[in-house]
């Protein structure tokens, strides 16, 4: 099969992305202070990992359907959906935030492309779907870092009662 130019289109998005992911997790890993820094600093790599693992993944599902990924710097810096990350030191608190938005907007495009990929290669688009399972469940363990219980959560989770003993 080779890749039509929709899906080479769809899976360039996403690899631009994953880059821009891995690349702003490691500036966020250098230039974090205060609290629970070290878990942080470990927890970012583990973000950092799982993104430039997908990137590879999909540069080389690319090319595995005859299309040419372009990972070059000024492609990313031109093409990404990612916000930029914020320059010099920031604090864990702000750098989770900062991260978890990232984590969401790579995940958004990874969702936007999902349906036209999936009509055109049903193989790609399950590749996508552990992208999807795997960065949600980072966005939801770093994000947890400066969350707080929620009565609206409990309840919501099918559990009236919960809210009612709060």
């Amino acid at each position: 099969m080779h890749a039509s130019p929709t899906l080479t289109k769809n899976l360039q998005a996403v690899l631009v992305d994953l880059i821009d992911l891995y690349l702003q997790g490691k500036q966020a890993h250098w230039n974090i202070l205060g609290a629970n820094f070290r878990d942080l600093h470990l927890q970012l790599d583990e973000i950092v990992d799982a993104a430039r693992g997908f990137a590879d993944d999909t540069a080389e599902r690319m090319r595995a359907l005859y299309a040419v990924p372009d990972g070059r710097s000024s492609t990313v810096a031109a093409t990404s959906h990612l916000d930029q990350f914020p320059e010099g030191e920031i604090t864990t608190h702000d750098a989770i935030d900062q991260v978890t938005l990232r984590l969401y907007q790579a995940i958004g495009t990874i969702r936007d492309v999902h349906d036209e990929v999936d009509e055109e290669d049903p193989t790609t688009a399950d590749l996508l779907h552990g992208f999807i399972g795997r960065l949600e469940q980072l966005a939801w363990m770093v994000s947890a870092e400066n969350r707080a219980p929620s009565t609206a959560m409990q309840a919501s989770a099918g559990h009236p009662e919960a809210g009612a003993r709060l």
